[in-house]
């Protein structure tokens, strides 16, 4: 006996496609504008006729990829790095480059601020889900993104370390 499903009728056949395959996460991610480190940042060099400094300093957490892309905005162009961990959608660390005073901070999400060995200073927020840290290097803003559950492995002084490492 057929049914009818939706105004299709099913007589309980199915036929999938043996050929299918499903996507690869480095697929997705390049569909969506992301490239390899090193090109997103020849990119940029490009455009902006200036190199982007990034950490040298990588968060101590296991990761299965690094993307980054540029993204154009409203508030003028982000650059923004990916580290992911296939495994695991807990680990991820973002960091965006965008210029000064993009990201407002309201004082009712600053969790703490620290002064940068450049006499700068960071803000770590706290925005629900995530904590990041922002501050300012020349011209730029920058803003390093971990998710609350990895906050314990990937803490505000390792965080203050990271944006130490960046070399100007």
């Amino acid at each position: 006996m057929s049914t009818v499903i939706c105004g299709a009728l099913n007589t309980g056949n199915v036929n999938a496609n043996s050929n299918f395959q499903p996507r690869t996460i480095e697929e997705s991610y390049i569909e969506i504008g992301y490239t390899s480190v090193g090109e997103a940042l020849r990119d940029y060099a490009h455009y902006y006729k200036e190199e982007l400094k990034l950490p040298l300093r990588v968060p101590p957490v296991v990761y299965t990829h690094v993307f980054a892309r540029t993204i154009e905005g409203n508030k003028g162009d982000l650059f923004e790095m990916e580290y992911i961990n296939e495994e695991s959608n807990k680990n991820n660390f973002l960091i965006c480059v965008a210029p000064k005073d993009s990201i407002e901070i309201l004082d009712n999400e600053v969790i703490n601020e620290y002064k940068l060995k450049d006499g700068n200073t960071a803000y770590l927020l706290d925005k629900g889900r995530a904590i990041l840290l922002i501050f300012d290097k020349e011209n730029l803003q920058y803003r390093f993104s971990i998710d609350k559950e990895v906050s314990e492995k990937i803490t505000p002084e390792i965080l203050v370390q990271m944006a130490n490492s960046i070399d100007f």
